[in-house]
């Protein structure tokens, strides 16, 4: 069994969406993250640099996600998923990614994918 590091409900402002309103407007984003890893190396030496920096991969989703203008949910979690193994060395990634609000009746929608 392996350890976990998550980041969970990130909310970040973008421009997402395929209707020409939402090509206009920022709307808000939910990100979970979580990252299999093993997590006594970094106990025992009590260093940064033999962990996951969550705080450096925030920072990097952060303005990866506010620069972005992609269409589909699909595609942001992707290119997310994708910068986070190759900008920090992470092997594997579980993410979710939401828009909150944006179905009516629904408090949330979005995907979840394993990379």
């Amino acid at each position: 069994m392996e350890d976990i590091i998550y980041i969970k409900d990130l909310r970040i402002e973008t421009i997402i969406g395929i209707f020409d309103w939402e090509r206009k407007v920022k709307q808000e984003v939910s990100i979970d993250m979580e990252f299999p890893f093993d997590c006594k190396k970094a106990a025992a030496t009590d260093s940064i640099e033999d962990t996951i920096d969550y705080k450096a991969i925030t920072k990097g989703v952060i303005k990866l996600v506010e620069e972005s203008s992609f269409q589909l949910q699909e595609t942001l979690a992707e290119s997310i998923a994708t910068f986070i193994k190759d900008e920090y060395g992470v092997k594997s990634i579980k993410l979710r990614v939401s828009k909150p609000g944006a179905l009516r009746g629904a408090k949330d929608v979005g995907l979840i994918i394993y990379r």
